[in-house]
């Protein structure tokens, strides 16, 4: 299921120049053929343990088919822009116990919206080759105009000069969430698919659901 093995013992510097490396390897156009299944991917922590959880849906009547758990201990720190290798090996964990990998991945974190433009997003779908997304929350970094209060309603993220993701407005009159290019899915098709997720919530039913498991930490 890997392209390639990961390394997850290494020290920040090293994490930093892995990032800089694979990130050179992330396709930003979109390798899609059919999307059938989706799924979303969030992570929680207690006492040093960190439980992944892989939901898997029905594209696009998002039903719920299947999920995976796993648990590791976490060895790297806790360090801004280095989620990936605190939550990286819980992650394909929980991946890696699927019967059969979803079409697409939705991440709760960065992809392209990232200082080294390798977020969680595209570290993961990287290493399992699958198209991924990242559908944050917050911003972790770059610039941008409030998009318009309705639904659908978007602006480009920028750092340097560079667009990076998409602010966008799931529901009317509600903050947005932050969407980026994790691999092989271009930033309009990933706005499509954040959008076609979020139901009648701010945040997408991949990540709702797999947030709901991870609660039991």
């Amino acid at each position: 299921m890997l392209k390639f093995t990961p390394r997850w013992d290494l020290t920040p510097a090293d994490a930093v120049a892995l990032q800089k490396r694979l990130s050179l390897q992330i396709v930003r156009k979109s390798e899609i053929k059919g999307v059938e299944t989706v799924g979303g991917v969030d992570t929680g922590y207690s006492m040093g343990i960190a439980r992944a959880v892989v939901v898997k849906l029905k594209y696009p009547s998002l039903e719920p088919i299947a999920h995976t758990v796993a648990e590791c201990r976490t060895n790297f720190p806790y360090i801004p822009g280095l989620l990936s290798l605190r939550e990286g090996p819980a992650v394909l964990e929980a991946l890696g116990r699927m019967d059969s990998a979803p079409d697409l991945l939705i991440f709760d974190g960065h992809g392209l919206a990232h200082p080294r433009r390798f977020g969680l997003a595209c570290h993961i779908g990287l290493l399992v080759d699958i198209p991924s997304i990242g559908c944050a929350k917050t911003k972790l970094l770059g610039e941008y105009e409030e998009p318009g209060p309705e639904r659908g309603a978007f602006s480009y993220l920028t750092d340097q000069g560079e667009i990076i993701g998409a602010v966008l407005r799931t529901r009317s009159k509600v903050k947005p969430v932050f969407v980026s290019i994790g691999h092989k899915v271009n930033l309009r098709d990933s706005i499509k698919f954040v959008l076609n997720c979020c139901r009648d919530f701010r945040l997408p039913e991949t990540t709702r659901q797999a947030d709901r498991l991870t609660a039991g930490v």
